[in-house]
């Protein structure tokens, strides 16, 4: 079996995360004015729910803006960050799929500092490359063969060589 083809797909800020926040925040101004008006009438309370109801949208927004953007790169080995911040690309420790809505992808990178950035992957960016990406994302890195140096080049290293598996237990 062979690992995934190398793919570099952009992600940045996201409709979708931009709908659902702005859904969910009008989810709670309609529960906030309800509560207002069956309530008895304006007071403290109510300020306070107002307040946090219009400070959730801000920040809401403001995340939603500050969303970062870049290209994910897979080489056939490993993961790779790339944005104005970090141009020459950072590696990824691990990178999981939350969630998979098929056109959509909500995936969790770590980096080697156990940091992790939550970034959308959508299929209308990049469309002759999301199956590329869908196969990377969900390929079984092969393990690195025994014996063999890790700065060995893996199209030549693993490649050609079986992966390291458990030897089988004699029977008693």
């Amino acid at each position: 079996m062979h690992n995934a083809p190398p793919v570099a797909y952009p992600l940045g800020r996201s409709h979708f995360q931009g709908l659902a926040l702005a859904a969910l925040w009008l989810a709670g101004l309609g529960v906030t004015v309800a509560w207002w008006l069956a309530g008895p009438g304006f007071d403290w309370r109510t300020g306070m729910a107002v307040a946090g109801v219009v400070g959730a949208g801000v920040l809401a927004w403001l995340g939603w803006r500050s969303a970062p953007v870049g290209q994910l790169h897979w080489d056939g080995q490993a993961w790779f960050w790339e944005s104005p911040g970090y141009q020459a690309g950072t590696p990824v420790l691990a990178l999981s799929v939350a969630l998979d809505l098929q056109r959509t992808l909500l995936i969790r990178l770590d980096n080697h500092d156990h940091a992790s950035m939550w970034l959308w992957a959508h299929r209308s960016a990049f469309p002759e490359r999301w199956l590329d990406l869908r196969r990377a994302v969900y390929s079984r890195r092969k393990a690195w063969p025994a014996g063999l140096p890790p700065d060995m080049p893996l199209p030549v290293a693993a490649a050609d060589f079986p992966a390291e598996t458990d030897p089988p237990r004699p029977y008693p």
